[in-house]
């Protein structure tokens, strides 16, 4: 999470959604930086908890833009990443198990340690399916996004490929990705939101925070 007060915006890191490229490119214009594991606070925490610090102790209301991926390719960018383990047996390894495995363990009610990934839809609204984005836009529109940062900050922007993972044959099966569809109805809806709205989702500020 990057958070500019100066220019009133909030960037919410997303998992899997080429975050460290923003983080490298914008964190020296930041005053405010979350790394490591608190890097990818959700939407909701941060209106709960982050959000009402910033207006009380620097009077700052910024707006939040994320980015949310194709929900198939999000998951697969985690199964890739996850591959990088070298010993099979190391509990969060991806090695040796094919996606349709990774993806039905997702969506299972207690997922193995591998599978346990979270959602974007969950990163991106609260309990109740309200989004708490102001500026959403698809990772598969990254010119949109570049545009809006540069305007929002008053910054040429250039975003560069970082911590990609490794290139694994990932191929998903029609009945599995139909039950990931299924469970994930959610999250497939909010992306076909974006697109619809030609890549940039722009919404009113979440009430009651």
């Amino acid at each position: 999470m990057l958070i500019f007060l100066e220019k009133r915006l909030t960037f919410l890191a997303t998992p899997k959604t080429g975050t460290t490229a923003v983080e490298l490119a914008l964190k020296p214009r930041a005053e405010i930086a979350f790394s490591k594991g608190r890097k990818h606070i959700n939407a909701m925490r941060y209106w709960t908890k982050i959000a009402p610090f910033l207006a009380d102790t620097f009077d700052a209301r910024p707006r939040t833009v994320a980015v949310m991926r194709e929900p198939v390719e999000q998951l697969r960018s985690w199964y890739r990443y996850r591959s990088r383990h070298e010993e099979a047996a190391h509990p969060k390894s991806t090695k040796n198990i094919s996606f349709d495995t990774f993806v039905l363990e997702v969506i299972a009610k207690a997922p193995r340690e591998f599978a346990l990934v979270g959602s974007q839809f969950a990163f991106l609204s609260d309990p109740s399916g309200r989004l708490l984005v102001q500026h959403l836009f698809a990772y598969e529109r990254q010119a949109a996004f570049r545009e809006f940062l540069s305007t929002q900050l008053d910054m040429p922007i250039e975003l560069k490929q970082k911590n990609v993972s490794p290139p694994v044959n990932a191929p998903l099966s029609e009945a599995v990705y139909q039950r990931l569809r299924q469970a994930r109805a959610a999250e497939f809806a909010l992306y076909n939101r974006i697109l619809t709205a030609d890549g940039y989702l722009e919404s009113d500020p979440p009430t009651g925070f």
